[in-house]
């Protein structure tokens, strides 16, 4: 059972919504993405984006296509832009909470085949708890999905600290999905707001979790990160050296490698050495097939893509299927 834990799902009527009630804050949200993608690549997207429309909302599309990819299971959580980190605290909360209905309902329509993620309000760390309990134990879902940071809350930051441990307790897949880059108008151009841009941010928010210790003080959390945890596996050596000779890098226990272990990373790395390499520094358990579904970053043919990497074949079926089977295996279910 071919299992794809990285696809997507577009809420055009949740963003209408948000749009309805706070429009000035929207279309400042929109200027920043202007501004981070560049009007040339915001003109692409756009374009790539109402192509796969079908594929984005409609179940029947989005079955079709796993059909087509041999994907037999998919983890479906939204498209980073419904994190809306900017957004006050009793719309985020609503915006969590709806988007957790409307992600168990899309997955009602297949539930052999669709397993969800939904959201929390990364930039209220005091709402979080509620709304991980919402999409768990009131909706159903496997996790959530969660951005690199949110406004000044950062991954390391204290104010977390119940949302990791609730997770933890829950036995939920949290989903690092990083939504922009903070290095804004230097990536504006080539599309480097993402071929760059989000291996940074997953390097930067996997970084701010190992240096702080959250995976010491919350050694059953399953952090699931997308694109293959980006730049940090390939450069992990800089890190334990810092660890090593640094005072203010030695608030983890242990050399920042050894976390990597403890990590999942799916295998949206584009190249079948890097997903050799990930397997090498993580470890066979930790590696788990993703897509990016539908999105053209993503990997057209997943599967191939695990495949062509010639690893053992144990190795091979560990990566399609039974790691993240064994990530659901201890969830806690509503």
């Amino acid at each position: 059972m071919t299992t794809d834990v990285h696809a997507h799902l577009l809420l055009p009527a949740l963003h209408a919504e948000v749009e309805r009630r706070v429009p000035d804050l929207v279309a400042e949200a929109a200027d920043l993405e202007r501004r981070r993608n560049g009007v040339e690549s915001l003109q692409a997207s756009g374009a790539m984006i109402a192509a796969r429309i079908p594929k984005l909302t409609d179940v029947g599309a989005r079955l079709g296509a796993m059909d087509a990819q041999g994907v037999d299971q998919q983890w479906v959580s939204v498209s980073p832009n419904h994190f809306y980190p900017w957004a006050p605290e009793g719309l985020a909360v609503w915006v969590a909470m709806e988007t957790n209905r409307l992600v168990a309902a899309h997955v009602a329509e297949a539930p052999e085949r669709l397993t969800g993620l939904g959201v929390v309000p990364l930039q209220h760390p005091e709402r979080i708890v509620e709304c991980l309990d919402d999409a768990i134990l009131g909706r159903g879902l496997a996790g959530v999905e969660i951005s690199s940071f949110a406004g000044d809350v950062e991954l390391s930051d204290e104010r977390l600290e119940p949302f990791w441990a609730r997770a933890a307790q829950l036995g939920a897949v949290v989903f690092l999905h990083p939504f922009g880059c903070s290095l804004d108008e230097r990536l504006d151009r080539f599309y480097l707001s993402n071929t760059v841009g989000q291996p940074t941010e997953n390097a930067v928010a996997l970084s701010h979790v190992i240096f702080s210790g959250v995976l010491d003080r919350h050694p059953d959390l399953k952090i699931v990160a997308a694109h293959g945890g980006g730049y940090l596996p390939i450069a992990i050596g800089r890190s334990d050296r810092a660890w090593q000779v640094r005072p203010e890098a030695r608030r983890c226990e242990h050399a920042p490698s050894t976390y990597l272990r403890r990590l999942w990373f799916d295998t949206v790395v584009h190249d079948p050495v890097a997903i050799r390499h990930l397997v090498e520094v993580a470890g066979a358990s930790q590696v788990v097939l993703g897509s990016d579904f539908p999105f053209d970053m993503g990997l057209d043919d997943p599967v191939a893509l695990v495949r062509d990497a010639d690893l053992p074949a144990e190795l091979t079926d560990r990566i399609l299927s039974g790691n993240a089977e064994a990530l659901l295996a201890t969830r806690v279910r509503a």
